[in-house]
């Protein structure tokens, strides 16, 4: 069963017209990430249109444009999913994007937040330099 582990750091591409999800903006709007991975699940590509016709969107895939990364609710304040697992990498004070944006929804603060990602610095992987508080 091990052989069959997704591990490491993997890049998602954002889909065209995913300009609107929050996760995308959490990491500034850019249309690839990187960020650590560790499962072995997925979601089936065949039921891709099936998902997205009931309203379920996958806005960012693999390399390959095979395998959903993320997935989100349109009009929910925060209804994200990752396959990735950004609490491996995240600091206390340098969070991951995906993880912050949770704890702002939750708090109420994340068109805040989302603005302060969209004035950082970028680095490589899409992740901003200050999120220090």
């Amino acid at each position: 069963m091990g052989g069959t582990m997704r591990l490491g750091t993997r890049t998602s591409h954002f889909k065209p017209g995913t300009e609107w999800s929050k996760l995308r903006a959490m990491y500034g709007g850019a249309a690839v990430i990187e960020e650590r991975h560790r499962h072995r699940y997925e979601v089936n590509p065949k039921y891709f249109e099936q998902l997205e016709k009931a309203g379920l969107a996958l806005t960012s895939l693999d390399d390959q444009g095979v395998r959903a990364e993320s997935i989100e609710l349109k009009d929910h304040p925060f209804f994200v999913g990752m396959q990735a697992h950004p609490e491996f990498t995240s600091k206390v004070l340098r969070p991951s994007p995906a993880l912050l944006g949770f704890v702002a929804a939750s708090a109420g603060c994340l068109p805040q937040i989302i603005e302060a990602a969209h004035q950082k610095e970028k680095l490589t992987n899409g992740t901003h330099v200050a999120f220090s508080f």
